[in-house]
């Protein structure tokens, strides 16, 4: 079941750590659209105990060994959105969790109110896109098998991207919205047919993040 976009909303978290839960808790205990429901150590335990949650904030490492990728994908098969909560130091366990379409990560050392507002902006389905998140995919050209899209593709998908409907992407390209949707069912089959498939707005954005159709300061080299 879809989140609402305006809260409140129910906030999980998973990690082994109780003080970071209690961190979290606390954090979030004036906010009155981010409910907590509570933590577990792992993804299964979590599910098992509160299945109805909008949004879980996971740790990369958890003790049974889990992979991100995994855990990601598990909790986007129940419609959890994820956001990511890590030290950062280790970039591979960032990409593992980049492959299953999480929508951001923040750091442990960010500020509280930064924090909260990555909670709230993965709860409203926005992605976050941390430095540390795009300097760990830039590390490492060759993990994604990166779609290359026609120069038209290319158009629509980063005008789309940008929260553009496609009345008014066809507008600006001059073509009709029915075609804006087929070029973006063209794009949505191409990812798909790399492993890594886009599901909403937020996991687009992702994607062209990932390519560099959208510039950041880490991916801007990767184009060309």
């Amino acid at each position: 079941m879809p989140a609402s976009s305006t809260g409140p909303w129910k906030i999980g978290h998973v990690e082994d750590h109780s003080l970071t839960a209690r961190g979290l808790r606390d954090l979030l205990a004036p906010e009155p659209d981010l409910e907590w429901v509570g933590s577990a150590d792992t993804v299964e335990e979590f599910i098992a105990h509160h299945p109805d949650v909008d949004v879980v904030v996971l740790d990369l490492r958890l003790p049974d060994g889990s992979e991100p990728q995994d855990n990601v994908e598990r909790l986007n098969e129940l419609g959890i959105r994820c956001l990511v909560y890590t030290s950062g130091e280790h970039s591979d366990l960032l990409r593992s969790a980049a492959r299953a379409g999480v929508l951001g990560t923040v750091m442990k050392r960010a500020k509280d109110a930064t924090v909260v507002a990555a909670i709230r902006s993965v709860a409203q389905g926005q992605p976050v896109l941390s430095t540390e998140w795009a300097a760990a995919i830039d590390s490492d050209l060759d993990y994604l098998a990166r779609v290359d899209l026609s120069p038209r593709l290319q158009q629509v998908l980063s005008l789309t991207a940008m929260g553009k409907t496609a009345d008014s992407v066809g507008r600006e390209l001059n073509i009709k919205p029915g075609t804006v949707y087929d070029y973006l069912e063209r794009i949505k089959v191409k990812y798909a047919a790399a492993g890594r498939p886009v599901d909403n707005r937020a996991t687009l954005i992702v994607r062209a993040v990932e390519d560099g159709y959208i510039q950041t300061g880490h991916n801007r080299r990767r184009r060309g």
